[in-house]
């Protein structure tokens, strides 16, 4: 009876062990996913740019996406007439966010009507889905598996703290050397400025 009683909980533990999420590299085995959005706006537009009440439009919408760095803005004008007037009137909106517009524009579905201009803010989004995993116990295990959710943290908080989070799947380009004026502006600033405890 004992030697039943002990094979039972052995069998018990081994089952318990296998179940849940498996990890048995040095990797983590939940990693960041990375998703875009396209957000679409089409606008009535003339030879001379955006209407203020489109801008005004433009930019509610603007507001109503909080955008912020790493989201991209794209105009897409099939009009080839007024393409940079149009172009003047969304690039001062998207000024006010401090975001500049991109080169070309994502294909996105449905025809833009006609003597309207289409603007798409792309944003991407990084996440590790299935976070937190606590799905396979600590101990027993006996299979030498890492926990399960093992990764989670780390890859959580730099899938969210990362700024861009279209770097997490191509690199940027080199901008050229460096530029000692834009360097020294920092220290300039920090030299110039006044003491924060002045006074009192």
């Amino acid at each position: 009876m004992n030697t039943t009683f002990k094979l039972a909980l052995a069998a018990l533990a081994l089952g318990t062990s296998a179940c849940g999420t498996e990890n048995r590299g040095v990797e983590s085995v939940h990693q960041p996913v990375v998703q875009r959005a396209d957000y679409v706006l089409d606008l009535g537009t003339s030879n001379e740019g955006l209407s203020d009440g489109e801008m005004q439009r433009l930019a509610g919408w603007f507001d109503s996406l909080r955008l912020a760095y790493g989201d991209r803005i794209s105009v897409d004008n099939p009009n080839p007439y007024g393409g940079d007037a149009v172009r003047q009137s969304v690039a001062a909106v998207a000024a006010r966010h401090g975001l500049l517009l991109t080169d070309g524009s994502p294909v996105t579905s449905g025809e833009i009507p006609a003597d309207a201009v289409r603007v798409v803010v792309s944003r991407v989004v990084a996440r590790v889905p299935g976070c937190p995993d606590w799905s396979r116990p600590a101990s027993p295990d006996l299979q030498a598996s890492l926990m399960s959710n093992f990764g989670c943290a780390t890859n959580g908080n730099f899938a969210a703290m990362v700024a861009n989070p279209q770097d997490l799947i191509e690199g940027r380009q080199a901008q050229g050397g460096t530029s000692a004026i834009n360097g020294t502006k920092a220290v300039n600033a920090h030299r110039a400025a006044a003491p924060s405890g002045g006074g009192k």
